[in-house]
C-alpha cells in the first residue's frame, strides 16, 4: 500500500456503505483450495554492547543501507533481502520481514533462514542486534519513525493509556499468513483460526520481562496488543458468515489516520469508515478504494483477513523457533472441524493466556491436544522429515518444560 494517494481507479469515490461492505467482503476472502503459506517475522533490534541504550535511527539506516524502507529513509531504493522478502520497520525502530508465499514450508524456511543471516550480518556490521523476545525487555517505548502514519497512531493511542505506544515501538510479533480456502470452507477455517488462538499464544508465549523485571504475564506482547484499541484489537465475533462479519467491523471501526498530502494524517475522533463513505463526516475528499484497503491495514485483531488470513497472536521466537508455531498451524488448520471441538470451551481466554499461559490447566490441557494433533499431521505441511521431526522435538519441549515447571 503506497504512503499517499495518487491517481488510478483504485481511487475512485465509494458512495455507499454497501458498495464498500461488498468490496471487503470479496477481497478480503479469496477463495481456492488452501496452497500457500508465508511469514512475517519482527524483531526489537539492540546495541550488542548495550542492550538498554535507545536505538538511533541514523545507526539503523546505516546498517539496512539500500534494503532500508522509505518509512526509515525516504530516498531508499528498498531492494529486497536477497531470497525476495521485503525489509520493513516498525515505529520503535523494530525490523520486518515479509516472506514471499510457498506451497512448501521447507522452502519458506530456507528463504527465511537464508534472509534472516543476511539481515543479521547487515546488523552486526554496526554493532546491532536482534532481540531474542516478543518485546524489548531493557528500554521504555519511544518512536524514532517521524512518518505521518505513525504520528497519527501515537496521538490516537495516547488517550487510551501506554499499550499503544508500547505495541508500537516495544513489541515482535510472528504472523502466519494462510489460504482462507474454498468457499464453504471460510467459516471453518476462520473460526479455528481463532479458536486456536489462546491455546497456542500460551504455548509460544515469549515476552516475559519488560523494563529487566518479570511482570507476573507470559505474553507481554500479546497483554499490550489486546489493550491498545479495543475496537481494533480485540479477536472478531465467530459465526457461520466471516466474510460478512468482517466487512461490517471494518467498516464500523473508527479511522485511526486519514492520508493527506499535507503530512498530518490525524484523524476526527469516533469517525468510522462507515460515516466517511456516506458522507457523515467531511474530510475534505470522498473516501475510495485505496482508503479502504489503507484503513484495514490499521486494524490488528489477533486475525485478520486481507485475501488471506494473517494469524497475529503469536510472540516471536528466538533464532529459529517459528517454524513449530508455523508448521503446527498449518498442520491443525487442515483438521478445522476437529480443532474447533477440542479448542471451543477455551476460546475466549485471550486474556488468561497473556497472563498465565500454561499454568492455566485448562489452556494447558487444550495446547497438548491440538499439539498432538497437530504432529500428526506435520506430513501435509511440505517439510522434510528432519525438518518435521525438528518441529515435533520443538513442541515436546515445551510442553515438557511446563510439565516440569507445574
Amino acid at each position: 500500500m503506497r504512503d499517499t494517494p495518487i491517481d488510478g481507479p483504485e481511487f475512485r469515490p465509494l458512495r455507499e456503505r454497501v458498495e464498500a461492505e461488498a468490496y471487503v467482503a470479496s477481497v478480503c476472502f479469496k477463495h481456492g483450495p488452501p496452497r500457500l503459506t508465508g511469514v512475517e517475522l519482527e524483531w526489537t533490534v539492540h546495541y550488542a554492547d548495550d542492550p538498554q541504550r535507545q536505538l538511533n535511527a541514523e545507526v539503523l539506516r546505516q546498517a539496512l543501507g539500500d534494503h532500508a524502507p522509505r518509512t526509515l529513509r525516504s530516498d531508499s531504493p528498498q531492494i529486497s533481502l536477497p531470497g525476495g522478502s521485503p525489509l520493513t520497520a516498525e515505529p520503535g525502530g523494530q525490523v520486518e520481514i515479509s516472506a514471499q508465499p510457498e506451497d512448501s514450508l521447507t522452502t519458506l524456511y530456507a528463504t527465511v533462514t537464508a534472509d534472516t543471516g543476511y539481515l543479521t550480518g547487515l546488523l552486526a556490521a554496526h554493532g546491532l542486534v536482534l532481540g531474542t523476545s516478543a518485546i524489548d525487555p531493557y528500554r521504555t517505548p519511544q518512536r524514532i519513525l517521524t512518518v505521518p502514519r505513525y504520528a497519527a497512531m501515537e496521538k490516537a493511542f495516547a488517550p487510551l493509556g501506554t499499550d499503544g505506544i508500547t505495541m508500537m515501538c516495544s513489541t515482535a510479533g510472528f504472523q502466519v499468513c494462510v489460504d482462507a480456502g474454498e468457499r464453504q470452507d471460510h467459516a471453518a477455517r476462520w473460526t479455528a483460526a481463532h479458536v486456536l488462538g489462546p491455546p497456542l499464544s500460551a504455548l509460544f508465549a515469549n515476552s516475559p520481562q519488560v523494563l529487566g523485571r518479570r511482570t507476573g504475564w507470559v505474553s507481554n506482547r500479546l497483554r499490550a496488543v489486546l489493550g491498545t484499541d479495543p475496537v481494533r484489537t480485540y479477536p472478531s465475533d465467530i459465526n457461520g458468515d466471516p466474510a460478512t462479519n468482517w466487512a461490517r467491523r471494518v467498516l464500523e471501526t473508527p479511522l485511526l489516520c486519514v492520508r493527506r498530502d499535507d503530512g498530518c494524517w490525524d484523524a476526527p475522533p469516533g469517525v468510522t469508515f462507515a460515516d466517511w463513505v456516506i458522507g457523515r463526516a467531511d474530510l475534505g475528499r470522498p473516501a475510495t478504494i485505496a482508503d479502504l484497503e489503507y484503513h484495514i491495514s490499521t486494524l490488528f485483531p489477533p486475525v485478520r483477513a486481507h485475501g488471506y488470513l494473517e494469524i497475529r497472536y503469536i510472540d516471536a521466537q528466538e533464532g529459529d523457533r517459528w517454524l513449530a508455531p508455523a508448521a503446527l498451524l498449518v498442520a491443525l488448520l487442515s483438521k478445522a472441524n476437529e480443532v474447533i471441538d477440542i479448542c471451543m470451551p477455551v476460546a475466549d481466554r485471550w486474556l488468561t493466556a497473556a497472563r498465565d499461559g500454561l499454568r492455566d490447566p485448562a489452556l494447558a490441557r487444550i495446547a497438548a491436544r491440538v499439539a498432538e494433533l497437530g504432529i500428526g499431521e506435520l506430513g501435509s505441511t511440505g517439510l522434510t522429515p528432519d525438518l518435521a521431526q525438528r518441529v515435533t522435538s520443538d513442541i515436546e519441549r515445551r510442553l515438557q518444560d511446563w510439565r516440569d515447571e507445574a
